[in-house]
């Protein structure tokens, strides 16, 4: 059966991205960081990176995200040649699309993207990968299944934290192994409230 997993890194004071974020600093001032595990990380990084993304067979993102990456996911989108169908949860879609993308701009609100990704996924996982406000909407929706965070040693201070506006309930969580390396603590729950 399919899961529905967010999978997202976040520095250790709880910001997934530095504050003032725009298109050429699309992390914010320094947030950079938090994808260092991923490009200049350990073997043990890579294969996070690379096992995390083997059973995904579709990927919701937020409009704010799809703007600011965009220009660095180029057409393929965040999985590259692999060419996973990204969903954009939206009110409007863009006017300038890239040509030959695997993107479709989801205007019926996140749990309508989630259908539309589950058929895409047919019986893959399914990711959602940013931003904040969107990963909120799907924790308070009870739609997620793991969380996934790449738990990167720094504070940041300022920028965009993951875990708020989640509702009041608690959310009970089921800790799988960590794994550690020098760049970021790899942190995988099962979420036992849905």
């Amino acid at each position: 059966m399919s899961k529905v997993i967010v999978d997202i890194s976040m520095s250790l004071d709880g910001f997934v991205n530095a504050s003032n974020v725009r298109a050429e600093e699309p992390m914010g001032d320094g947030g950079l960081v938090l994808h260092e595990w991923a490009f200049d990380g350990d073997d043990r990084d890579r294969e996070v990176l690379g096992g995390g993304g083997a059973g995904v067979g579709a990927i919701i993102t937020g409009r704010r995200t799809y703007d600011l990456s965009v220009p660095w996911w180029g057409a393929d989108g965040p999985s590259g040649p692999a060419r996973v169908p990204v969903f954009v949860v939206t009110h409007t879609a863009p006017a300038d699309v890239v040509e030959g993308g695997v993107y479709t701009f989801v205007t019926a609100g996140p749990e309508h993207a989630l259908r539309e990704a589950a058929t895409a996924a047919d019986g893959r996982d399914m990711c959602v990968m940013g931003g904040a406000d969107l990963i909120q909407q799907y924790l308070r929706a009870g739609l997620v299944d793991e969380i996934s965070i790449h738990l990167v040693p720094v504070l940041l201070h300022h920028g965009t934290r993951l875990f708020e506006h989640i509702g009041d309930d608690h959310i009970r969580l089921v800790p799988g192994e960590p794994v550690g390396t020098a760049k970021a603590v790899h942190l995988r729950f099962r979420v036992l409230t849905r």
